[in-house]
């Protein structure tokens, strides 16, 4: 039964909700604004083109090849201070010499250009309620969503590097559910400001009275928090979305319950489908149950990494002669980040399935469960390299054409979900292969779009399939709406 085809019951709120799958997957490219991101070394390969990161021409061109594929979104990771754990501490040596996410320029800044020569395609920008000010962010991302016309997305972090902490003036990062208190308040202040400061009409631009806005439909938010103190008003006349779609991708506790209540798309990550399956089962069912929100309007991404050739043998060349470029020691320097652990310290020996660490216990089980021929090898460092340096801590998809989208719909059915983080080994060289290989399975199958209906829609309806652009009445940030015609209602209401 393809994915198109089956009916999946999901529970939430204790009762079977049925759906039917998608019959259009959502599809992500995922970079950052670096020469390397989850496959460190690449930028030598001769289809990749991540060394001029720092060239617009670099990013233009991306976005026209993704554009033109019918990509929903170029989804861009960021982070605030070098992978210096591994061989530590504050060793960025490993991470520098390989490019790893490091240097690193901001990536909203490329967002203009890129919307200038696109038609459809959205843009996911990363950035951090812990080391940024609400009221500073909510200007750039106004500014951003006027010049996209509405395709802007916000992918809300709070940040997880040490190295971020110590050079935003803390001696260590705040408290993991501290970081999220904080980013709760911190959503509190942006939808006021996005949402609730400017009166939808306030704006009239009326050249014949010389008034560009009525300035008792301006108002200030008046915020006094814990955390913040913002009075308003906010900096920026109302964009086309208002408030940016916003993607989070926290799946520890507090960041499941911070997504149910805000995010309108979470990237999830995992080695298998069936354990991504209990993280997406407990968003929807907060979502709907703590929050009251329709818990199919949140869309649901996994990162996956993919090798795909014209066969499932060609592919596997294609893997083998890729491998020689991957960078190792970068690769467990970018685990030590993710992890906080420095494999430089264990053995070179040692097998990480028996290790007394549960976090790299859980994460190589599930590899040597997963990766074909692995289950009995040792897990040593230079077997978590390898595996590393070929895309991170996700999954892993190698194979010709039927394979990879075979993987790929299992990973729909089994985990809910609505589409995939599409990461690179080669950049745009991966893209490239998945456009030349993969896309044209999935339309096959009827499972990913061939053209698009709408031109020129916003982020949000491109996800959403809502042509207002603006947050769903269900989303908590609509409360705080400034509308005209709410405002009639109200007036007359007094009258009355």
């Amino acid at each position: 039964m393809s994915a198109n085809e089956e009916v999946h019951a999901g529970a939430v709120n204790g009762e079977e909700t049925a759906r039917a799958k998608p019959t259009s997957l959502i599809l992500n490219a995922f970079v950052i604004n670096a020469p390397g991101h989850l496959a460190p070394g690449f930028w030598k390969h001769p289809r990749n083109k991540t060394s001029e990161y720092t060239k617009i021409k670099f990013w233009t061109d991306l976005a026209q090849l993704l554009d033109k594929a019918n990509f929903h979104a170029l989804f861009v990771a960021d982070v605030l201070g070098p992978y210096d754990v591994y061989k530590g501490p504050e060793n960025h040596g490993p991470a520098v010499s390989a490019g790893a996410q490091f240097p690193i320029n901001d990536p909203l800044y490329t967002v203009p250009a890129m919307a200038a020569v696109t038609k459809n395609l959205a843009f996911g920008i990363t950035a951090s309620t812990t080391y940024d000010s609400p009221y500073a962010l909510a200007r750039r991302f106004s500014t951003v969503d006027h010049l996209s016309d509405g395709r802007v997305a916000w992918n809300i972090v709070t940040s997880y590097l040490d190295s971020a902490a110590r050079n935003f003036g803390l001696s260590t990062q705040v408290e993991h559910d501290e970081r999220y208190r904080i980013a709760d308040e911190y959503m509190d202040v942006v939808y006021k400001l996005w949402e609730g400061s400017w009166r939808d009409d306030a704006v009239v631009k009326d050249i014949k009275t010389g008034l560009y806005a009525h300035p008792e439909r301006v108002r200030q938010i008046h915020h006094k928090g814990e955390y913040f103190n913002v009075p308003g008003p906010h900096l920026c006349e109302p964009s086309r979305q208002r408030t940016p779609f916003l993607f989070q991708a926290g799946t520890s506790k507090v960041g499941k319950e911070f997504g149910a209540k805000h995010a309108e798309a979470i990237f999830v990550s995992g080695q298998v489908p069936e354990k991504l399956r209990v993280s997406v089962d407990t968003i929807r069912q907060l979502a709907k149950e703590k929050f009251g929100r329709d818990p199919r309007s949140i869309k649901v991404l996994a990162g996956v990494s993919i090798i795909v050739a014209e066969t499932d043998e060609a592919a596997q060349a294609k893997r083998t002669e890729l491998f020689s470029y991957g960078d190792k020691e970068a690769a467990l320097a970018l685990f030590g980040g993710w992890t906080g652990i420095d494999l430089s310290k264990y053995s070179d020996d040692e097998d990480f399935r028996f290790v007394s660490l549960p976090a790299i216990q859980s994460i190589v089980n599930g590899w040597s469960n997963t990766v074909p021929g692995s289950a009995d090898l040792k897990w040593n460092k230079a077997r978590l390299a390898d595996y590393l340096v070929f895309g991170g801590l996700g999954a892993q998809v190698v194979g010709g054409p039927k394979t990879v989208v075979d993987e790929l719909e299992r990973w729909v059915e089994v985990a809910d979900l609505d589409g995939f983080n599409l990461a690179h080994i080669t950049n745009p060289g991966s893209f490239e292969d998945i456009i030349e290989f993969v896309i044209p399975e999935l339309q096959r199958r009827g499972l990913f779009r061939t053209h698009v209906e709408k031109e020129g829609v916003t982020a949000r309806e491109a996800y959403s399939g809502d042509p207002s652009g603006w947050l769903a009445k269900d989303h908590v940030g609509r409360k705080f709406r400034w509308s005209a015609v709410e405002q009639e209602n109200e007036n007359v209401k007094e009258k009355a």
